[in-house]
């Protein structure tokens, strides 16, 4: 799925062209998400001066639906047993996508799997976590050992771990989906323009009874922000944009009890931004928060469930 990152697009098509070496069966769609740039000609230039025709074909979105919208509309260009949702910024190191198709195929139980994400040095990132819960709202506001140890059970990240294990929920920068699963699931829910959709397919798939699992032999370099600004503003604590707060606001709405569970959230972490709050004034501590988070938890709670809210083009 591409928006504004044709490079990377194409360095991910490299690290993909050995996996499909004899596999005539297999092909890769790339859904251009309305960039408005030269993305899409440079993309499918790319494409034709490397004799990559034969297996990667192209679609252009009219317009930029987000993250679930791009990818039904790759999903739904072809019919397939599994389905490959690959950010533009990873890089497939080799057989990752042979192993993530065996490891389902002993696993018929099993709807949606992840791989061993990385940083190009091979240091493991955190790729299987818990739900996002009121209570672990309070425990991220906080910031503060003591809450941490206490409420340990509701931290959303868990450790990267070296063996394969169901997860309550994992990131979609890479996720292989079988189709019969997908069938029973839905499409992803295009109320969310970009974060919290993946959260929220994951238990949907528990919902319908499909295991959601971590195959570590599996190894998919992802180079963290490359597709979207938020963890970069998050990590330099400069404002994030709406359309994150609003995908929270429906997360919330959807799984906690609609607007009350907005409320519940959002007074969760006002509870631990208090506590983190009077360690900062006491100790003379620099916020790790970022900028106007207090009110942008706000944005759309009263109306989660509405149309998503979209960035600016």
């Amino acid at each position: 799925l591409n928006y504004r990152r044709p490079d990377l697009v194409v360095q991910c098509l490299e690290s993909l062209e050995p996996e499909l070496r004899g596999r005539p069966e297999w092909c890769v769609v790339v859904v251009d998400n309305a960039s408005g740039d030269d993305s899409a000609e440079r993309i499918a230039r790319a494409i034709t001066e490397r004799s990559w025709g034969n297996w990667a074909r192209f679609v252009e979105s009219p317009s930029n639906g987000g993250f679930s919208a791009g990818n039904n509309l790759g999903v739904a260009s072809v019919n397939a047993e599994h389905y490959l949702l690959l950010n533009s910024d990873t890089i497939v190191r080799p057989a990752a996508v042979r192993g993530l198709l065996e490891a389902m195929r002993v696993q018929p139980q099993v709807g949606l799997l992840g791989p061993r994400l990385e940083d190009l040095n091979g240091s493991a990132q955190e790729s299987c976590f818990r739900y996002a819960t009121p209570w672990s709202e309070l425990v991220a506001s906080a910031a503060t050992g003591p809450i941490s140890r206490f409420l340990r059970r509701y931290q959303v990240a868990l450790p990267a771990a070296d063996t394969p294990h169901d997860a309550q929920w994992i990131s979609f920068a890479c996720v292989l989906i079988r189709a019969r699963a997908l069938a029973e699931i839905g499409p992803l829910d295009e109320g969310f323009f970009m974060y919290f959709e993946d959260m929220d397919y994951c238990r949907r798939a528990w919902q319908k009874g499909w295991r959601v699992r971590y195959e570590p032999s599996a190894r998919v370099v992802h180079l963290r922000g490359g597709s979207s600004p938020v963890k970069q503003a998050f990590a330099e604590r400069r404002r994030v944009p709406r359309y994150f707060f609003a995908a929270r606001s429906r997360y919330f709405a959807k799984h906690y009890g609609g607007v009350l569970g907005v409320l519940l959230a959002n007074c969760a972490w006002l509870a631990g931004r208090a506590v983190s709050l009077a360690r900062e004034l006491v100790g003379n501590k620099q916020p790790h928060t970022a900028e106007r988070h207090a009110r942008d938890l706000w944005t759309g709670w009263l109306r989660p469930l509405a149309a998503p809210e979209r960035p600016p083009t």
